[in-house]
C-alpha cells in the first residue's frame, strides 16, 4: 500500500508583471501527470506588486520532493521555488 504526503512548497515568478494563472495552470498539469492529487494554490502579495504562489497538494511519498523542484523550476517565468513543509499524511 502506497502512503501519501503531503507538500507546501512557494513559488516565486521573475516579475510582478508573470503570468501567474498560466504558471499555475502549467504546475497542475505537470504534477497531476506525476501523481499528484488536491492540489490547490494560493496567492500571497509581497511587496511592489509581486505575489508568491503557495503549492499545496498530495502526492506518493516514495517519490520524495525532489522531483516537485525539478519539474517546476523548468517553467517559463518561475524564478525560485522552496518546499516550505513537507509531511506523511494519514488516513
Amino acid at each position: 500500500m502506497a502512503n501519501t504526503a503531503i507538500a507546501i512548497v512557494r513559488i516565486m515568478p521573475q516579475s510582478p508583471e508573470s503570468n501567474l494563472e498560466k504558471i499555475k495552470e502549467s504546475i497542475r498539469e505537470k504534477m497531476e501527470k506525476e501523481g499528484g492529487k488536491s492540489i490547490t494554490f494560493e496567492e500571497k502579495p509581497l511587496a511592489f506588486g509581486l505575489k508568491a504562489i503557495i503549492l499545496k497538494m498530495a502526492f506518493p511519498e516514495e517519490k520524495g520532493t525532489d522531483f516537485i523542484e525539478e519539474i517546476i523550476s523548468k517553467i517559463p517565468e518561475v524564478s525560485s521555488i522552496s518546499i516550505e513543509d513537507y509531511r506523511r499524511a494519514f488516513g
